[in-house]
């Protein structure tokens, strides 16, 4: 599927002012976006402490003490205890849709930060089973507002030369967050030793501790994080987007890209309004019910609308694979999987479980610097096909050997090394390139409950992987490795056959990518209408004059124009 004629201008005019901005050069140049992103993906810092934390302290006897020995139930009780928090975070995911465009992005934040805090508190709290029920629900809510607002604020404040690696900074904070909750979780054990009289704050340490890095997260947001210049333009307020846009690029509102990438939000941003309006002309009064309805019937429109379902389709089919190739169920029982192979005790496992977790923060930063050279496609691929060809070694092995690991050492310490590639493959690949893919195929007015369906469908499934790996481990350790591995291969031939390439695409070329052919002649005539009218189409002939500007100032403003273009 090709660029309509205007789009492909816009692009071409871009990538010469931009030049070789991508990877790590890119992330050099913009620095300001950069160390913007960083920061925001605190909360993806948070989400993955909460995920890597829960799998320490659930072998922990002081934990399973506390729950009146709930926790160490196998099976499906086990399962729930694991999973209730992705319950929690696929309703946060759903709600964030509407409150990322009522509050805006910022404010989201904090309230997510509320959230969660309230759970860990609840969990803190703890005289039995039910504590963590209710805790690990309400704290899911939280986590869930986090893992789709913060891709979602970073896509929206990147260049587009960049954007791939600032989104996939939210999925190297996240790895990082798993490998801090490993080795406090290996710390912590130690607290009044590991047997029947381990302390309380051998579990109550890594629980509460996750409350700091999440209280820094909201006062940044409120004291001194820029609004998404995007979201700015939903609301009307056009010369503070501007103006955003100019500061995070680290320029003047005159400079030729930060004019382009302007007039290419405000030209999509008019173009759905004009849209609504013609779609429901009967909610334009401005009330809560007309927003309300206009926001039901844009959900609607994501099953309804061709290009929509697509894109949809993509979004939650992507994040469907991301959980059922099984790194969660790495993530929430390597502790119990590794004292299946009689490594030496609860200590041994809970190390090489840490280790794990540094090679999948290590493995990411790969895709942070090159994801925007190579492109997603070709990454979720080759990482499926390494991924599925450890489970399936690992399926082996322990087919092989199970029951008799303690007299096969070597056996039992391969299969470790081949989980550890398994990680190793999702953690470049995977892991940041689904939300990437996520957070960037939605046009502007359905970005936020676009991004929210897919991250809710990630959370569901999440939810089904905590859910099901338990029992499944029960029934059969090799079984459960072998239906992993099938899994991923499904998902190489769903990539590899449906799912287009995006590197490179700007947030606002992606209604061509997914369909332009389709859009009605009076759509596109609109488009091309108001990207004269706002001045798009004259700043890419070198025509451009400012509103007010005398006609016969043309030449000395597309001199300086031109000036600004050998600055940048």
């Amino acid at each position: 599927m090709g660029m309509g004629a205007g789009a492909e201008a816009v692009s071409g005019k871009r990538a010469e002012l931009a030049g070789n901005r991508v990877g790590w050069r890119g992330l050099i140049s913009s620095k300001k976006t950069f160390a913007i992103a960083l920061f925001a993906s605190l909360g993806g810092f948070v989400y993955g402490y909460n995920q890597g934390m829960f799998s320490e302290i659930l072998t922990m006897t002081s934990f399973i003490k506390a729950t009146d020995g709930y926790a160490a139930r196998t099976g499906l009780k086990q399962g729930m205890l694991t999973s209730i928090l992705e319950l929690g975070a696929w309703v946060g995911t759903l709600l964030n849709g509407y409150l990322a465009d009522s509050l805006g992005r910022r404010r989201t934040v904090v309230l997510a930060v509320f959230i969660f805090c309230i759970g860990v508190i609840v969990q803190a709290c703890t005289k039995n089973a039910g504590y963590i029920f209710a805790g690990r629900f309400v704290t899911g809510l939280g986590v869930g507002n986090l893992s789709m607002i913060v891709p979602l604020y970073n896509a929206e404040l990147a260049p587009p030369e960049i954007r791939g690696s600032l989104v996939a900074v939210q999925q190297l904070s996240i790895t990082f967050g798993i490998m801090v909750s490993f080795w406090i979780g290996y710390g912590t054990n130690y607290i009044g030793g590991t047997g029947a009289g381990q302390s309380n704050a051998a579990w109550l340490i890594p629980i509460c501790i996750q409350i700091l890095p999440a209280l820094i997260l909201a006062i940044g947001m409120v004291g001194f994080m820029p609004q998404s210049p995007r979201h700015l333009m939903n609301l009307g307020r056009e010369e503070e987007c501007l103006q955003t846009l100019a500061r995070l690029r680290g320029a003047s509102t005159d400079d030729m890209l930060v004019r382009i990438e302007f007039l290419e939000i405000k030209a999509l941003w008019m173009f759905e309004a004009e849209t609504a309006k013609r779609k429901y002309p009967q909610y334009q009064d401005g009330s809560f019910k007309s927003r309300f309805m206009t926001g039901l019937n844009d959900y609607k429109s994501l099953v309804t609308n061709k290009s929509l379902f697509k894109r949809t389709t993509v979004a939650c089919l992507v994040m469907m694979f991301q959980q059922w190739n099984g790194i969660n169920a790495i993530n929430y029982y390597a502790p119990q999987i590794f004292e299946g192979l009689n490594l030496g005790g609860n200590t041994t496992s809970l190390l090489a479980t840490g280790v794990g977790g540094i090679f999948e923060f290590v493995f990411t930063i790969p895709a942070v610097l090159w994801v925007d050279n190579i492109g997603r496609k070709k990454i979720l691929i080759t990482g499926a096909i390494g991924m599925s060809i450890c489970h399936f070694i690992c399926a082996g092995l322990i087919g092989s050997y199970e029951g008799t690991f303690s007299t096969h050492k070597g056996a039992g310490w391969a299969t470790v090394v081949f989980v550890w590639i398994f990680i190793i493959n999702y953690a470049y690949s995977w892991g940041p390139c689904a939300w990437i893919v996520v957070s960037e195929v939605y046009p502007l007015s359905m970005r936020a409950k676009g991004v929210s369906i897919g991250g809710s469908s990630n959370w569901l499934n999440n939810f089904g992987v905590g859910l099901a790996t338990s029992p499944f481990l029960s029934a059969s350790a090799y079984g459960t490795f072998i239906f992993f591995g099938c899994m991923t291969i499904l998902g190489v031939i769903y990539v590899w056959i449906f799912v287009p390439e995006t590197k490179g695409r700007t947030l606002e070329e992606m209604d061509e990518l997914f369909g332009s052919e389709g859009m009605a002649a009076e759509d596109e005539a609109l488009r091309q209408r108001i990207d004269r009218e706002i001045g798009l189409t004259a700043l890419l002939s070198g025509e451009y004059i400012e509103p007010g500007e005398k006609a016969d100032e043309k030449a000395v403003h597309a001199d300086n124009v031109v000036l600004d273009d050998t600055s940048a």
